[in-house]
């Protein structure tokens, strides 16, 4: 029998075309570690603010030790440069599922502790969780590792995470832009951070080659 009896086509949409793209802000997550280097996130927060990126924070316990040390920025102005923010221990975050999308994580400063969480898979906080996920979504993750001398764990801990596409940055200081301030320092390290990430700023001088005098 030959007939077209039973046959279910589907119709064309032809308002499809005419439907909004879904969209959606770009996202950063930032974790803040106990590592010294605290002014790092601090500026980089403020820049993402500036230049409009949805930004998730997660501070550890021993962050908010350490930046009492390190810093007189308040821990509520700290949370306040963020779009939203979380406490290390809630794993019921948003962040905390690959289901949640975002264009990369950054953890600065991270400590060595931390380092060793993300590259044995233990998710025993918010900050060693999102960076799970965002290595098994395939998204960017970049560590800004704090410590030094570096021992053969730690460097055994870097390279494999470098093999899983970690970013491994380490905030160290350039000074062909003779630096006049801290700031300067920062800013420079920084913006080569946020380079990374996909990101331009011009908040830091860049190579152009040797300059004549």
């Amino acid at each position: 029998m030959t007939g077209s009896q039973g046959t279910n086509h589907a119709q064309p949409d032809h308002n499809a075309r005419s439907r909004p793209v879904p969209s959606r802000p770009k996202r950063i997550v930032v974790g803040i570690t106990g590592a010294t280097g605290a002014v790092y996130a601090i500026r980089i927060l403020s820049i993402l603010r500036q230049l409009g990126v949805e930004t998730h924070l997660v501070i550890s316990k021993w962050a908010l030790a350490t930046l009492k040390y390190e810093t007189s920025v308040a821990e509520a102005e700290i949370r306040a440069l963020a779009s939203r923010s979380y406490t290390a221990k809630d794993l019921s975050a948003p962040i905390a599922s690959g289901s949640f999308q975002h264009d990369g994580m950054m953890i600065v400063p991270c400590s060595m502790k931390t380092l060793a969480a993300v590259r044995s898979g233990y998710c025993d906080d918010l900050i060693a969780r999102a960076a799970d996920v965002t290595l098994k979504e395939d998204r960017r993750l970049l560590l800004a590792v704090r410590e030094t001398p570096l021992s053969a764990i730690h460097l055994e801990n870097l390279l494999f995470l470098r093999r899983a596409n970690a970013i491994i940055f380490p905030p160290v200081p350039a000074f062909y832009h003779r630096p006049k301030s801290i700031d300067d320092i920062i800013d420079q390290s920084v913006g080569r951070m946020l380079d990374q990430m996909g990101i331009f700023t011009d908040s830091f001088e860049r190579w152009e080659g040797f300059q004549r005098s």
